[in-house]
């Protein structure tokens, strides 16, 4: 659904679920819908859970109209939904674990399209499900498809020579700004998720220390996040001394990085590399599986276990005064063997470590309360 690195997972959870209750308005009734399929009241309702018996959820999604299947942020393959008899309903029981949070759509021959009966969305053709006992993510705001997010009005047009290309790069302060906190991947940080709102949020309720946000947008992820010094030398010479220009309060002397997926890779490696640029961290399912041309292999994730990030930590230590957090999704089972390694790694070579793990897959809906806790820890 958005290029963050090789799918991670197929749990085989997903699907259809068996031995539904099959009353007068089949399926329907176990999930305690308080009206019969195609009335107003059934379609009204929210996607609503019901326990598995085995620990997980199976949570009912529906569409109205044309047929469709809903495709879930690398979890799990598509799910096609089945019609109820003669009307316009289409609907799958989907089989979920328990602790989940994942990103969805649906797609139809004409397109991709949000959930129109979930007020939580993730920018205009995404949605969010949320199983029971999915922690809660306090300071993000429910957003549906036709919300338009806020955007900072302090921005910079970055043209790099090293790069190539012209971005556009937007500065919000928190708290009336302070030390700088560069948001890979920036774009989604604003348009398909309420960053500037939540991080504001969590300044208000004494979460968050003051600090300036910076959205930087990639145009090639794999080809910018892959352990690139261009890109961090770029960073270094041509957009911090931009910032200063965009007359918003910050401080160069304190730089943080966070990054998910590659974008944690690359955070990771800057603070590895360019320790007098970067020394503050906060990265989510990192990408440690990544070593040069593994992404070209059948099997990305199954080379050695830590990638380049492990290899360089055996050769040499990290560099001092590391402040560094690591979290990962609870569902990335293929992942954690890579993460655990480098966490370990890390610890090891001295530096300040915090590890933690969300009830979620490889997906920013997971990712977002992480964002928050992990830059006021590294900021610290």
């Amino acid at each position: 659904m958005h290029p963050t690195g090789p799918r991670q997972e197929s749990p085989g959870t997903a699907g259809f679920a068996s031995g539904s209750a099959a009353g007068p308005d089949g399926p329907f009734d176990a999930f305690g819908l308080s009206g019969a399929p195609g009335t107003d009241a059934f379609w009204a309702a929210a996607p609503v859970c019901r326990p598995s018996g085995d620990g997980g959820w199976v949570t009912l999604f529906r569409w109205r109209g044309a047929p469709a299947v809903v495709e879930f942020e690398s979890w799990s393959d598509p799910v096609p939904l089945a019609r109820w008899r003669d009307t316009d309903c289409w609907y799958a029981e989907v089989r979920m674990p328990a602790r989940l949070r994942v990103t969805y759509r649906f797609r139809t021959d004409d397109g991709a399209y949000a959930d129109p009966r979930n007020p939580v969305g993730a920018g205009g053709e995404r949605s969010i499900a949320a199983t029971p006992d999915a922690p809660p993510q306090p300071h993000w705001p429910a957003v549906d498809a036709a919300d338009v997010l806020p955007l900072p009005r302090a921005r910079v047009r970055w043209a790099s020579a090293r790069l190539g290309g012209r971005r556009t790069v937007r500065i919000h302060p928190v708290g009336g700004g302070g030390p700088v906190v560069l948001l890979l991947d920036g774009d989604d940080w604003l348009h398909l998720h309420p960053a500037v709102t939540a991080f504001d949020a969590a300044y208000a309720a004494g979460e968050m220390p003051a600090a300036t946000l910076v959205f930087v947008p990639a145009k090639d992820r794999l080809a910018e996040f892959g352990c690139r010094p261009e890109w961090w030398e770029s960073v270094r010479d041509e957009l911090l001394p931009l910032l200063t220009e965009a007359e918003v309060p910050l401080d160069l002397s304190t730089l943080a990085v966070a990054g998910q997926s590659l974008g944690g890779l690359s955070a990771m490696y800057a603070a590895l590399e360019f320790p007098e640029l970067v020394r503050r961290v906060a990265c989510q399912s990192p990408s440690f599986w990544w070593a040069p041309g593994a992404e070209e292999l059948p099997d990305p994730l199954g080379g050695p276990v830590g990638g380049a990030i492990a290899a360089r930590l055996r050769e040499r230590p990290a560099p001092a005064g590391l402040r560094i957090a690591f979290d990962l999704g609870e569902h990335e089972t293929r992942m954690r063997p890579h993460c655990e390694l480098v966490e370990s790694l890390t610890g090891q070579a001295g530096a300040t470590v915090r590890i933690s793990r969300s009830a979620a897959g490889h997906d920013r809906a997971g990712w977002r309360h992480a964002l928050l806790r992990d830059v006021a820890w590294a900021l610290a």
